[in-house]
Formats: structure tokens, C-alpha cells, sequence
């Protein structure tokens, strides 16, 4: 398939490697001020700046080219790109994290949160840590995992740590280091034990494959879709 690479940084290279290696071929390579035609691609992978994506994404879904989008900090504007997607019978997947080991560990995470919400003694943080030239904190992943807590305990909502949360907050902290690809950890304490499960990025390889798995999976359907998807992970 003919691919749209929207972002060509570290990411939309990685992808690109990925994607010739599976056989695909790369049309084009858009950075923030690029002038392409959209139309010229079968689907597209948006791997951009929080500023662009949505612009991005709503130009493939005018123009009835599939996209995926990994790109976070833009989801005030995720109804828009919904609708838009069903006005032009488009098809859209949006993730905070296209590495399979992610989408695997996010369901890890509801199941664990399903089991501790009746015990009370645990505290629940998470902690992210990425390369210092992510720019939104915390990270979409961190924003995912505190969703599935969330939806499975007395929480209300999630708080940055830059000053204590109330009790209605679930805790995160995000910490920027020279080239870390990206660890996640979520962590139940009590007085008596620590609980945490764990995921570590090894390299960016892992986004890159997904993203193209998603994008393969994602030619010739029409709809609005996640990664559960593409995986066919079941409730």
C-alpha cells in the first residue's frame, strides 16, 4: 500500500523502515509546513506535533483516505475528528500508543484496577518517563492507564503531581530524561507490600510496527476504531 507519512521526525522515520520492510512503499513525507496531495496515498499515519494533527487527520477524512494518528496532546478536538470521520464514511484509529506490548499492558492494567478497587489499604500512582524532547506531560499512555483506573474505582480524575492531590485525584508523575523511549509503571502501596506492573520501550521499533499493523489493518473499512481493534481484544 501507498502510505502518507504526516510527521517525518524520529517516529515517521522509524515508521518508514518498518513499512518498506513489510513490503509498502512510502509517498509521502509531510512536516508541518509541507504541500502535498493527500489523495496521492491508500492510508495515512499521523505521527505529527499536537498543532497539526488534527488539521491532519480532518484532511484525510475529507478526502476518504484512511489515517491513523499516534499523536497526543490534541484529543480536545477527538468528538471533531469522530464526526468528521462519519459525515465523509471515513475511517480513523486514534492511540495513545501503537506498540502491541502497550495495548497488551493497558488491559493488564483494567484487570489489575478491577481487582484492588475493593481493597482499600493500596494507594495507586503511575509514573512515566520519556526523552526530553516529548512535549506533553504526562504522556498520552500515562492519560490511558489513569482512564482505565478510573473507570474501574472512586476516582474522579487524574492530577500531574506539582502539588498533592486530593483523594478524588489519581496521582501521576512525569519525568524527562535524556533518550528513554518511554517507561510506564503503575504502583499499589500499602503499609504491607508494593504491587506495580511495568512497561519498558527498548526503542522506538515497537510504536513504528504497530502504527503500520494498524494502518494495514485499518485499508478498505470504514469506521471509528482503537487499537482493541486491531487486536481483537474483547471486554
Amino acid at each position: 500500500m501507498k502510505i502518507a507519512l504526516l510527521g517525518y521526525g524520529k517516529m515517521g522515520k522509524e515508521i518508514e523502515k518498518i513499512a518498506l520492510l513489510r513490503g509498502h512503499s512510502v509517498v509521502i513525507k509531510a512536516d508541518i509546513d509541507s504541500i502535498y496531495d493527500i489523495k496521492e496515498a491508500d492510508v495515512a499515519i499521523d505521527f505529527s506535533v499536537p498543532a497539526a494533527a488534527f488539521n491532519n487527520i480532518s484532511n484525510c477524512l475529507k478526502n476518504k483516505v484512511p489515517v491513523v494518528s499516534g499523536t497526543t496532546g490534541w484529543l480536545k478536538d477527538y468528538d471533531r475528528a469522530i464526526e468528521l470521520s462519519k459525515e465523509n464514511k471515513g475511517a480513523f484509529i486514534y492511540a495513545s500508543n501503537f506498540s502491541l506490548g502497550v495495548n497488551i499492558f493497558f488491559e493488564l492494567n483494567k484487570t489489575l484496577a478491577k481487582l484492588m478497587e475493593q481493597l482499600k489499604q493500596y494507594k495507586v500512582c503511575i509514573e512515566e518517563i520519556h526523552h526530553t524532547q516529548k512535549l506533553d506531560a504526562p504522556s498520552g499512555t500515562a492519560i490511558t492507564l489513569a482512564q482505565g483506573i478510573i473507570e474501574n474505582s472512586d476516582f474522579k480524575k487524574w492530577k500531574l503531581i506539582e502539588e498533592k492531590p486530593s483523594a478524588s485525584e489519581l496521582p501521576i508523575t512525569a519525568k524527562r530524561i535524556e533518550n528513554v523511549p518511554g517507561t510506564h509503571t503503575v504502583i499499589y502501596e500499602s503499609d504491607v507490600d508494593t504491587i506495580q506492573i511495568q512497561h519498558t520501550a527498548h526503542s522506538r521499533q515497537g510504536f513504528a510496527l504497530g502504527a503500520v499493523i494498524a494502518a494495514e489493518w485499518l485499508l478498505n473499512r470504514t469506521g471509528v476504531f482503537t487499537m482493541k481493534d486491531v487486536l481483537n481484544i474483547n471486554e
